[in-house]
């Protein structure tokens, strides 16, 4: 059966993205924001990204049989919209409107995806529109993408979707079965998002940094347990604190939070600034705890069963990009395996709702085995990029590619890597990074202050061969997509301290050479240079940007921060003297 489904996210007006199934095959997806260059790409449709989806394919719209959104309408009959009405009783406005127009966000959302696709070219009479529960969506871009064969336990964690927050099944011969849901304002993720507001960052942008800032703090020193409990298998936030709003919320500067002042008066001030000081770092050691502890409660609960009996996982949601929750679920000794999708955020559900789909209609999808599905570059695109560039870029066409960029990186030199098809998801994977020696000493302040412009306590990751990883890691698991953190081998951290995080652990991807060729051959050379197969890596991208897509867009970068080197395809940008100050030229 030949079937085809565009996959379409952005009902929560952010992280609009696209993706396409031909015949249970993911042949391309990408994130509205790349094209845009608008992070997160608010209040967008996934127009541009689309359109990439169907020019890579070499199809037209009428070739489109069916057209897959992330959100449904909820029934009056299904208790969702009466819990939230029940909860947020102190907002009376919302909770009546919940009951009353309880679907009009659905609505809204349809007309909207109506008109993008209208001007991608589509006839709205000619093409099926299906709307899929936004929780199913992230249940099947972990579970279908998974390739697990057995039973397998499906967690779903974040913000909120129609109403749910959380979500609890299994999966069996392609089908997802629900378990449990949890509803708003009941949403373990919106407590995180709400604590990451209070502490300085962006809800739904900085819930990382927040995890980053933990390990300087100790959970010891504040009690949390106030904001939240899990009992009798039910989670209860607390709205005197968080997830609140209306009246309740806490204001400031014209803006309102998703905390309340009763939360101010409790713990001072809201963070301001870039330094990681006392109490925050205390408070994000806490607030983490917590955090893992609640998740880890309602997994034993509702999935316990299940994981003793075969020990897969799939994990999906923002809160599935928590990698220190990960780490947690991996040590215990019923999870055999976790599979956590790698665009677990709001972008993923465009791949959730089109494998759904695809399923249902009798067309399995293929594991996810990478993430490289958006746009590449030849080296003609790229020559033509640099010829029209206002900064003149010097360049030169070289050979060896991997031996040469490896001697850079091993003189104690970042290198911004563009190579093959973008990333898709937040992690740069080796397609979009800026790369670094991790056993040259200072290379990551150099990076965070002079070429990223970001807060001196963010950690970067290592990429490493799969030859290095069980060393490194002590582990054997899977980890190809920077979505777990692992405690380093006490002689590793020696090795390559720059990837090593304050808590001794670092958030790896272990590379197999099929699926990038090239970045795993560097990784090889700068073994034989170091005796370490190993590289730092992070998004080329700078601080509140989105990570590059064009060469264009990295030129811009290049030329915008103290990068010495640029490598496109095998296309080498240097800035003046950086090649004769290495002794390199």
């Amino acid at each position: 059966m030949s079937l085809t489904v565009l996959g379409l996210s952005g009902a929560l007006t952010h992280d609009p993205s696209a993706a396409l199934y031909i015949d249970g095959k993911l042949v391309a997806a990408a994130e509205e924001e790349r094209f845009v260059r608008d992070k997160h790409a608010k209040n967008r449709m996934p127009y541009e990204s689309a359109r990439f989806c169907l020019d890579f394919a070499g199809i037209k719209p009428k070739d489109v049989d069916i057209v897959a959104i992330p959100f449904a309408p909820i029934s009056l009959a299904d208790k969702a919209r009466w819990h939230y009405a029940k909860r947020y009783w102190y907002a009376p406005d919302r909770g009546l409107d919940a009951i009353l127009m309880g679907n009009r966000r659905f609505y809204r959302y349809r007309r909207r995806i109506q008109w993008c696709l209208q001007q991608l070219g589509f006839d709205l009479k000619k093409v099926e529109l299906v709307p899929v529960e936004h929780h199913l969506t992230h249940a099947s871009s972990a579970y279908h993408c998974s390739g697990f064969k057995e039973k397998t336990a499906i967690m779903g964690i974040d913000g909120k979707g129609e109403y749910a927050t959380t979500f609890f099944g299994w999966g069996e011969n392609g089908r997802i079965h629900k378990i449990k849901e949890f509803y708003d304002p009941d949403s373990l993720g919106g407590l995180y998002g709400a604590l990451t507001e209070y502490l300085g960052f962006d809800m739904l942008d900085g819930e990382y940094k927040v995890m980053g800032m933990a390990p300087y703090g100790d959970a010891e020193k504040y009690d949390f347990s106030r904001l939240a409990e899990f009992e009798n298998g039910e989670l209860v936030i607390n709205t005197d604190y968080a997830n609140v709003i209306g009246f309740r919320r806490y204001k400031e500067k014209g803006k309102g939070y998703y905390f309340s002042p009763k939360l101010i008066d409790w713990l001072g001030p809201k963070r301001e600034g870039d330094v990681a000081d006392d109490p925050y770092i205390h408070y994000a050691a806490s607030i983490q705890k917590l955090f893992e502890d609640l998740a880890l409660q309602m997994m034993d609960y509702y999935l316990g069963d299940i994981l003793r009996e075969t020990g897969k996982l799939a994990f999906a949601g923002g809160g599935a990009l928590n990698v220190k929750l990960n780490q947690k679920i991996i040590a215990r000794p019923e999870v055999k395996e976790l599979f956590v999708q790698p665009a677990s955020g709001d972008s993923g559900t465009a791949v959730g709702a089109a494998s759904y789909v695809s399923q249902a209609r009798g067309v399995p999808v293929e594991k996810m085995e990478h993430v490289y599905l958006g746009p590449s570059y030849t080296n003609e695109e790229v020559i033509a990029a640099c010829a029209k560039h206002a900064a003149r870029p010097a360049w030169q066409k070289i050979e060896a590619v991997p031996e040469r960029i490896a001697r850079i990186l091993a003189a104690g030199q970042p290198v911004a890597w563009f190579q093959g098809r973008m990333e898709f998801g937040p992690r740069a994977l080796g397609g979009r990074s800026i790369l670094g020696c991790p056993s040259a000493p200072g290379v990551a302040d150099r990076i965070n202050e002079q070429i990223k412009f970001r807060e001196r306590w963010r950690p970067f990751c290592p990429s490493m061969l799969d030859t290095v990883g069980p060393q490194m890691l002590q582990t054997e698991h899977p980890s190809p997509f920077m979505t777990f953190t692992f405690e380093v081998a006490e002689e590793w951290k020696e090795r390559v301290p720059e990837v090593v995080h304050e808590d001794g652990t670092a958030r790896a991807q272990v590379l197999r050479r099929e699926f990038n060729p090239r970045y795993y051959d560097l990784m090889v050379e700068l073994e034989k240079l170091t005796g370490n197969g190993v590289a730092l890596n992070t998004s080329l991208n700078r601080r509140g940007e989105p990570m590059i897509c064009s060469p264009t867009d990295a030129l811009n970068m290049f030329f915008g921060s103290d990068l010495q080197y640029l490598i496109m395809e095998d296309i080498l940008v240097v800035k003046d003297g950086a090649d004769a100050a290495l002794g390199l030229a």
